[in-house]
């Protein structure tokens, strides 16, 4: 596996930006910023761990708008006081030689009333339906969706104000813009609903929005996924055809980057094809596409229960068949932060092993 490493420790340039090589930190909630500001352990968390990465995306990072998030401690992007705070992290990242994006994040239905940090928010999610499908809140108007648009669109304008590199998009998981996309959670009547390309024009509108207020340079990251936390088998495609009818449209709108979020990252997508979900988003769009999912761990995401073992030559042979531009990595840089060091000297032997209490442990 050395080779692999060795190839993917080169310098490439991904929608214009210069990366000191194709390893990337993937997003992973930490909750450690009271009040919604990063503080000078966050600073250090990402500054120990860009030396070795081309990019970090940054934990989930609640939009400028009072229905997004479900805790106090998630980081925000908006002008009550986190600017400091992330000039310094993202000073930090660039003097390790990393670019970093961060994750413009929505929970949607996942929060619930009275949460933090705005306690008197109401729950907004596509048609006032839980993941499970039971009423929770009123269908927001489109004058409502308007502004949470508008939302996402400042916080990017802020993110780049700020110095960050680009921005990513989360559309994965079962939050807000990936509600718009499952039909448990999109009833509405109106044009958000219906057809795929209709139950993805919220993502577009999104997507659309930035790109206009931000320009044609800085780049567009979306992040998508088939499953829902709890729902694994899950989907928002079943078949290629109907990919290519949520990822061509979001495309155009000017994403410049895909980042398909699965649990196992060697696995296909579909029957009837080898390819995975990220070789297929990259046949679909000829983007860039972040390959994510159980590198350098035994359990698939939020399993307790080790995993089918990863082919050997898994990596080497979906770069070789261009499925793939950038590789994430997250628990296994969250418990080891030198880890890509590690595999890149041939070290693994000394790697520390990600286990459930990595979870707890931030430094």
């Amino acid at each position: 596996m050395t080779n692999i490493w060795d190839t993917l420790n080169q310098p490439v340039t991904i929608s214009g930006l210069e990366l000191q090589n194709r390893f990337v930190l993937a997003p992973m909630t930490r909750e450690q910023s009271p009040g919604g500001i990063p503080t000078k352990k966050v600073t250090e968390y990402y500054q120990r761990r860009a030396g070795s990465l081309g990019m970090i995306i940054t934990e989930g990072t609640y939009i400028d708008h009072p229905t997004a998030g479900v805790s106090d401690r998630v980081p925000r992007l908006d002008s009550t006081g986190a600017e400091s705070g992330w000039r310094d992290v993202i000073a930090a990242v660039h003097a390790q030689g990393a670019a970093i994006f961060p994750q413009l994040w929505h929970v949607g239905c996942v929060r619930r009333a009275g949460a933090l940090p705005f306690p008197d928010a109401p729950v907004f999610t596509p048609s006032g339906l839980s993941l499970g499908g039971k009423v929770i809140a009123e269908e927001p108007s489109l004058e409502e969706i308007d502004r949470v648009i508008d939302a996402f669109a400042r916080s990017a304008v802020t993110a780049k104000s700020w110095g960050f590199d680009g921005v990513e998009i989360h559309g994965a998981h079962g939050y807000l813009l990936d509600q718009f996309f499952w039909k448990v959670t999109n009833r509405r009547s109106d044009k958000y609903c219906g057809s795929l390309e209709a139950r993805t024009q919220m993502s577009i509108d999104v997507v659309q929005e930035i790109r206009h207020r931000v320009g044609p340079d800085f780049p567009i990251q979306f992040r998508f996924s088939q499953w829902k936390a709890g729902r694994w088998d899950e989907h928002i495609a079943e078949n290629p055809g109907e990919l290519e009818r949520i990822l061509r449209p979001l495309s155009d709108a000017g994403v410049d980057i895909f980042h398909p979020s699965t649990r196992r990252f060697w696995q296909p997508a579909f029957a009837q094809s080898d390819l995975t979900l990220a070789g297929w988003t990259k046949r679909i769009t000829e983007k860039p596409t972040i390959l994510v999912g159980h590198v350098g761990v035994n359990t698939a995401f939020r399993s307790d229960t080790p995993s089918d073992s990863v082919p050997a030559d898994a990596l080497e042979r979906l770069f070789e068949q261009q499925e793939f531009d950038l590789l994430a990595i997250g628990r296994a840089l969250l418990a080891d932060p030198q880890w890509v060091e590690k595999m890149i000297g041939g070290r693994e032997d000394v790697i520390t092993p990600y286990t459930k209490d990595s979870e707890n442990i931030y430094y």
